[in-house]
């Protein structure tokens, strides 16, 4: 069993501002931990330093029984990381460093088999087992075979940017699971993973007996799961963190009195401060004509700043407000036309008609093809008009099919990518990618642009490049270049996986209000009731419509 516990930790930015102020919480024995708060709050920065990657600036973190950690990138992975690599990311330290030398050995050897570098060689196999690197790999195996369907010798050097994001996260969070670490710390373990996925994630969670501390937005996991919630709450002076003691079904009940007894604390506050305000001024008034009351002046003034000194109670946090205002545009009555699609590889062959105004849910495991789908409509189609071509300045990759797809007269798709993957954004800070415009978007100044950025709580951000945003933060700017396009089809990959629950609510709201069409891939239970129609790939490769959600959809049967 393991433990962790977080004592007053703080830390400030580069630029000087406290991101974190006293932080305090712990992590008991076997205890489900859920970290919640809003984009940008510092969740992420601070399990960076429960990790040891960061050092606070004030505080300490002390813990026990091992960590195993899974980072946020996972899922998103689009480099030549093999899935050995990934494994051995969040495998013990002595294993990592023992897989680091046999490899360096292996290479010397190809280059010189001379007898030193073969004795290096056996040395470094010798050491690889002494550290349990053959156990490791025997449970890598298991891991591999119930996350992809295949033994770890098939799959150890394929590229993990070849896994979809669901699979890249079942495939570590089966290897922390199943690890010796007793201590987990699990960035959104819940994103890319379908309903299924997520289901499995919820039960995992509840009968393991490690500690585990994760942040989620997923309302549904965190109900089922957690038996604590800690919150990162905004602050002017530094973000601070509120520890409820119960569940997330009383969570919301507990916060509300929480504020209730703020305020109540400092109207109290401000009462007594004017009353005492009110005497000092009288007997400073009195004094001026009657010196016996010069004493009785000194002390008041002694009592209003020893009050004063003491400061008022804690403030109330301060809540976010995000406000999307997607627009859209009338468009041709059919928005998009498949005949006799299919995704090369993936699913079967189906038709589909989607009309102008319709809210699509595109549903079904992970690996099913639904990122495909997205990416060919992205694209314009199959033989895309100048018209169709997307917004922006992004390049999407093309996706291999056969039939027939095109979009209406005057559709413009505009792309949500589930990686955040934009490279054109990258090194490139907020003000100066709204300031410059592209082809589709006309640049702004500073102060408009600034405006811009506080409708998405993102002007504290303004001076920040896109790629040092949170996974959040770069949600909500994907949607805000979205609002500023022009775009008249929505393609949404995930939306919602990094947004938290505010944020989700302000898109469901600005959705709600755009003048356009829009289909989204999702596995947000609470999202998908939204929508009008539901498209789902199913496990045989057929892609059917349904009247309800279906979360059922297991993974396609196809070879591997």
């Amino acid at each position: 069993m393991g433990h962790v516990d977080v004592a007053g930790v703080g830390y400030e930015l580069p630029d000087g501002r406290v991101l974190l102020d006293d932080i305090t919480f712990r992590v008991g024995d076997g205890a489900k931990v859920a970290l919640v708060g809003a984009n940008g709050s510092g969740k992420t920065t601070l399990t960076r330093i429960i990790a040891g990657d960061l050092k606070p600036h004030s505080g300490s973190v002390s813990r026990s029984g091992g960590l195993g950690v899974m980072r946020q990138f996972v899922g998103s992975v689009r480099d030549s990381t093999t899935v050995r690599d990934l494994l051995l990311g969040v495998a013990p330290a002595a294993i990592q460093d023992a897989a680091a030398k046999l490899d360096q050995a292996e290479l010397a050897m190809m280059e010189n088999d001379e007898e030193k570098t073969q004795l290096k060689y056996a040395q470094a196999v010798s050491d690889w087992g002494e550290v349990g690197g053959y156990d490791a790999e025997v449970l890598w195996d298991v891991c591999t075979t119930a996350a992809l369907g295949v033994p770890f010798e098939r799959c150890r050097w394929r590229e993990v940017k070849t896994l979809s994001g669901g699979e890249q996260k079942r495939l570590v969070l089966e290897a922390l699971l199943r690890g010796p670490e007793q201590v987990l710390m699990l960035d959104e373990p819940d994103n890319y993973l379908d309903v299924p996925g997520k289901r499995w994630l919820e039960e995992q969670i509840r009968s393991t007996d490690k500690t585990v501390l994760y942040i989620s937005h997923d309302r549904e996991l965190l109900a089922n799961t957690a038996t604590r919630i800690v919150t990162v709450e905004l602050g002017d002076a530094g973000n601070t963190a509120w520890t409820h003691g119960g569940s997330f079904r009383t969570y919301h009940e507990a916060r509300q009195h929480r504020f209730e007894r703020f305020e109540e604390l400092r109207k109290r506050w401000d009462e007594e401060h004017a009353k005492l305000r009110a005497q000092m001024l009288m007997y400073k008034q009195k004094a001026a004509y009657n010196s016996d009351m010069a004493s009785r002046y000194q002390a008041a003034q002694t009592r209003l700043r020893k009050f004063e000194e003491a400061g008022p109670p804690q403030a109330l946090p301060r809540e976010q407000k995000v406000s999307m205002r997607l627009t859209g545009g009338r468009t041709g009555k059919r928005a998009v036309v498949c005949t006799g699609l299919e995704l090369t590889g993936l699913m079967k062959p189906f038709d589909l008609e989607v009309w102008y105004g319709e809210r699509v849910a595109v549903l079904g495991s992970n690996g099913s093809g639904k990122s495909h789908f997205l990416r060919l409509l992205a694209n314009g189609g199959s033989d895309p008009d100048v018209e169709h071509q997307p917004i922006g300045d992004v390049q999407i990759a093309p996706v291999a099919h056969t039939g027939n797809v095109k979009l209406g007269a005057r559709v413009r798709p505009g792309w949500f990518a589930q990686t955040h993957e934009h490279p054109e954004l990258v090194g490139r800070t907020l003000l100066e990618i709204l300031h410059r415009g592209d082809d589709h978007r006309e640049g702004m100044g500073r102060e408009l642009a600034s405006r811009k950025l506080d409708r998405y709580e993102l002007a504290h951000a303004a001076e920040q490049t896109f790629d040092s945003l949170s996974g959040g933060q770069q949600a909500r700017f994907q949607i805000l270049m979205l609002e500023l396009s022009g775009a008249t089809l929505l393609l949404l990959d995930e939306p919602t996986d990094n947004l938290d629950v505010e944020s989700a609510e302000a898109l469901e709201e600005g959705l709600d209000s755009f003048d356009g069409t829009v289909l989204a891939v999702t596995h947000d239970r609470w999202f998908a009731r939204g929508f009008d129609r539901h498209l789902v790939f199913g496990a045989d490769g057929t892609v059917y419509e349904s009247d309800e959600p279906v979360w059922d959809e297991g993974r396609v049967e196809r070879a591997r």
